[in-house]
């Protein structure tokens, strides 16, 4: 008996997914290569500061389908019962505008009669078990966008699991907290990061001291994390089981997006190109960029892999500023008049300024500063990279387009698979020297095509007018794109598999259940306790409330982990330690089993 022939896959499409504040950045995005955008409605995104219309959303897919490129749209707040009914219209109008999914947080929206569009589970619903990327598969999720916090092994274990896309973060700013599991803007500001309003408390310095009041670290930024760059990882990323490569920023500008988002295309296709037997691209066109990309040219606070090759690592903060570093300068010689430059004086603080020339191999700050020798700069505005990154040239993206013309018809393919042909009746002379039909056919400017195969089966020595030729081609060119739009293929919801299990029994305010239609979901799904969000039970939290927890370890970071230190015999500092600053006080509690630490009240 003859083995079985192990059926051959087909290569796993690499999806590039760019932020958008609005339809303007969205359409840079994906000009600069992007695979599909995710963009936040008028209401119920997780950045209550990027709304934007439905009407306006509806013309970015239309935009956006050209390419085969999916617009995804952020509805992914937590939501309260008054609001159901109005979240549910909104998903409606959605659909009908032709996004491609929405992304939720609630597990409200998946108990109410929505349309059946496709869902993705957000970052917030904070995906970083296997148990719990199955049970959002088998509740009706197409794609689950996982933790940032995962390492390599953890991506591949959830892989192992699952059939539906996971997608994970490559690039941007870093939360210190779980996702989902933030509750530090609500109980000390008043204001719910699980409702898009999040007052970045981690971005303030605190002075730590322990329980005898030594002080650990003074006016740091104990709890602002370097910006997340997997660039060096995406293959590893693949083959871990990644699909969809995340670049965060819902409320960067075009010149951010569009650098970020070029870096990962270049990244990705040769990602592609390296196996094209296991991956391949998930939209459609020809993608070219007029400057390098280059990901210290745009806001960064430094960077880090964070966890996906270490579950310890020892740098993880920008504990000196939250603002950006910008670019490391090895030389002054290109610095011009305008840019920005920033350092750190001998005291450790930042400081920064703009040039007004150079002197003698020597900045000259428009304001008095002193810098100390040897200084090293960073360059945070480039005054040349951002007037050309605010050109509308700087990419273009166009659609491979195949011709083959008749006597008597032309027949048109493209890369996406449309297909037309149309009946000509061209006027055509007896040419004494041979016509270059391409050439006069090849002339596609103010469209989304360029011509990547061209035959002429009319014979030799054949002279056709420019102007029928052109007049051809504008039909061609409207035909296919009539048939690129009839043929556009939307996903649909997946049934919901009432018998699966959620893998807990009990819920705390921290699982932000914050309606009846999400309570009634998790009983379907086998959970028994259930406690409401704190968003819906306003009131002065008690002390020992966790706001956040992490695998960012302050210890750790500041070289004396307790796990460490108590194996060396080091002195260990005594528990409870405390932040403090600009008026607010808050805990930490350190997990060792784990390698987790609690901030709490």
């Amino acid at each position: 008996m003859k083995d079985a022939v192990k059926p051959v896959e087909a290569p796993r499409p690499l999806e590039l997914l760019a932020p958008a504040r609005d339809a303007d950045v969205a359409r840079a995005a994906i000009l600069h290569g992007a695979d599909a955008v995710y963009i936040g409605p008028e209401s119920f995104g997780a950045r209550a500061a990027a709304g934007n219309s439905v009407d306006d959303i509806r013309e970015l897919c239309e935009f956006a389908h050209i390419y085969r490129a999916k617009v995804y749209v952020t509805v992914n707040t937590i939501v309260t019962d008054r609001e159901i009914p109005v979240a549910v219209s909104l998903i409606e109008r959605l659909y009908r505008a032709g996004v491609d999914a929405v992304i939720v947080q609630d597990m409200g929206l998946l108990n109410v009669d929505l349309p059946p569009i496709e869902l993705h589970a957000s970052t917030q619903c904070d995906t970083r078990t296997p148990e719990k990327a199955r049970f959002l598969e088998e509740v009706g999720f197409s794609q689950i966008v996982l933790a940032r916090e995962l390492t390599l092994a953890e991506i591949r274990a959830i892989h192992s699991q699952v059939k539906v896309p996971l997608e994970v973060f490559v690039h941007g700013a870093l939360c210190v907290s779980y996702s989902g599991r933030c509750h530090a803007s609500q109980a000390l500001c008043g204001r719910s990061a699980n409702r898009g309003e999040c007052a970045q408390i981690c971005r303030l310095p605190y002075t730590l001291t322990d329980a005898s009041g030594a002080v650990l670290a003074r006016d740091k930024h104990l709890l602002s994390l370097h910006d997340f760059n997997a660039s060096a990882l995406l293959k590893d990323l693949a083959a871990a089981g990644a699909s969809s490569f995340k670049i965060e920023g819902r409320l960067k500008d075009a010149a951010y997006v569009k650098n970020i988002t070029a870096y990962y295309r270049v990244l990705l296709d040769a990602v592609i190109a390296e196996e094209p037997d296991k991956y391949c691209r998930a939209s459609c066109g020809r993608v070219s960029h007029t400057f390098t990309p280059n990901p210290y040219k745009s806001f960064n606070r430094g960077f880090t892999s964070y966890f996906l090759q270490d579950r310890r690592p020892s740098r993880l903060a920008s504990l000196l500023t939250p603002k950006s570093l910008g670019e490391p300068l090895k030389s002054l010689a290109d610095v011009r008049n305008g840019d920005g430059l920033s350092f750190f004086t001998r005291r450790g603080e930042y400081a920064g300024f703009m040039v007004n020339g150079i002197s003698h191999g020597m900045p000259v700050p428009n304001k008095p500063v002193q810098i100390p020798k040897g200084t090293a700069f960073f360059r945070t505005t480039d005054v040349a990279w951002h007037k050309l990154m605010f050109r509308s040239d700087t990419a273009s993206r166009l659609i491979g387009l195949d011709v083959v013309l008749y006597d008597n018809r032309i027949e048109a393919c493209d890369e996406r698979g449309c297909r037309v042909v149309l009946p000509h009746a061209l006027p055509m002379e007896e040419a004494r020297n041979p016509m270059d039909l391409r050439g006069q056919f090849d002339r596609f400017g103010g469209t989304s095509y360029y011509l990547r195969d061209f035959k002429a089966a009319i014979g030799d020595n054949v002279f056709i007018p420019a102007s029928a030729l052109s007049s051809l081609r504008r039909e061609m060119i409207a035909a296919i794109d009539a048939n690129a739009a009839a043929i556009y293929a939307h996903s649909y919801r997946r049934k919901e598999n009432t018998n699966a299990r959620y893998p807990q029994s009990c819920l705390d305010y921290r699982d932000n259940v914050a309606n009846a239609k999400a309570k009634e979901f998790y009983k379907r799904h086998g959970v028994t306790e259930i406690e409401p969000a704190m968003e819906v039970t306003p009131g002065k939290q008690a002390a020992g409330t966790v706001l956040m927890t992490s695998r960012h370890c302050v210890l750790r970071e500041l070289g004396i982990c307790l796990r460490e230190a108590w194996a060396a015999g080091k002195r260990l500092p005594e528990l409870p330690l405390k932040m403090k600053g600009a008026s607010r006080e808050m805990y930490l509690k350190f997990d060792c089993k784990r390698c987790e630490m609690q901030v709490t009240l």
